[in-house]
């Protein structure tokens, strides 16, 4: 006899930036309501999209009984007509409806910066989301991953897999996904670089490297095996980006010792080590052009281009070329 499905809380609160965990948590509800209801459906509206005859439309009892997960995105931005209609329909919420709203804690209205608490005091269910900005937190994160797999992790692996995939979380998870596959569930250092061995030259972080070293040729021939390989165009932009504003902020740091800058800027010494080596031959004229190259290309692999391949060749080679200029 199989269990019965619990009914998801109707009200969750979403806090925090982390897109990652953002995404994970909206798709866990959406998975328990419809494990209760498997037509639930998914709505998703930026507040500053509704008005509040619009919101009311969206959570109204529904003739069919259908059920139904709303999401309130960047509810920090809310106006103060609809955080009276969110607070108006909560207390007397439809049967059926999740509300689900993410806000980043922040907010520059007293109606976005108050919503977490009205919805608190309400009852929601909280779902922290904050941004991993500390080595430890990333640590933290990758062992949380492979537990998540049915995996083990010890110390080394995690170090390894950080210091081999970088700091992105979807490229973490994936990677100790499959790692906890390939490895029979236990993931230690030599499982970490088995893995990555045949694979550095197409990922984003080592077509990053090849463009931070200078190497123009072995970087654009990276380039392209990743994008043969299906290597997604945003993960190489955001590598190269990664790259050069890391090295840019530990060269504005100065040659002091590794553990203690890593402190300072939150930054794993690793990383400040490896910026360190790289950040030689560049100089601040370099790295102003190679911030507005990175800065460029978010935009561009993001829609703005209407070749994002051909965006991601020609600022491949103009960073390499900027670590040249004098």
């Amino acid at each position: 006899m199989t269990a019965q499905a619990t009914a998801p809380a109707p009200l969750h609160l979403v806090l925090g930036e982390e897109e990652l965990l953002i995404e994970r948590a909206v798709r866990d509800t959406l998975a328990a309501a419809r494990a209760v209801d498997a037509t639930a459906e998914l709505t998703r509206a930026r507040v500053s999209d509704l008005t509040a005859p619009e919101l009311a439309e969206l959570v109204s009892p529904s003739l069919f009984s259908e059920g139904r997960v709303i999401v309130l995105e960047s509810a920090q931005d809310i106006s103060q007509e609809l955080s009276d209609a969110v607070a108006s329909y909560l207390k007397d919420p439809a049967d059926g409806v999740v509300l689900v709203v993410v806000h980043t804690g922040g907010g520059r209205s007293k109606a976005g910066k108050t919503l977490p608490a009205v919805l608190k005091k309400a009852g929601a269910e909280v779902t922290e989301c904050p941004k991993l900005t500390k080595p430890a937190e990333r640590e933290q994160f990758v062992r949380h991953e492979v537990r998540r797999a049915g995996g083990k992790i010890d110390p080394a692996g995690v170090a390894a897999l950080i210091d081999a995939v970088g700091s992105d979380l979807r490229e973490l998870s994936s990677a100790a996904t499959q790692l906890v596959a390939d490895a029979g569930g236990v993931v230690d250092a030599d499982a970490v670089h088995r893995y990555h061995r045949g694979r550095a030259d197409v990922t984003g972080f080592a077509v990053a490297e090849k463009a931070v070293s200078g190497d123009r040729s072995a970087a654009l021939e990276s380039l392209r095996w990743a994008m043969q390989l299906g290597v997604p165009h945003v993960l190489v932009a955001d590598a190269l980006a990664d790259a050069v504003r890391t090295i840019a902020r530990v060269s504005g740091a100065g040659r002091g010792n590794p553990n203690q800058l890593a402190g300072e800027l939150g930054m794993p010494p690793w990383k400040v080590r490896k910026a360190q080596g790289q950040s030689r031959g560049w100089n601040q004229d370099g790295l102003a052009t190679a911030m507005r190259v990175v800065a460029r290309l978010n935009a561009e692999v993001k829609g703005v281009a209407a070749d994002p391949g051909y965006a991601l060749e020609r600022a491949v080679l103009q960073v390499a070329a900027a670590k040249g200029d004098r």
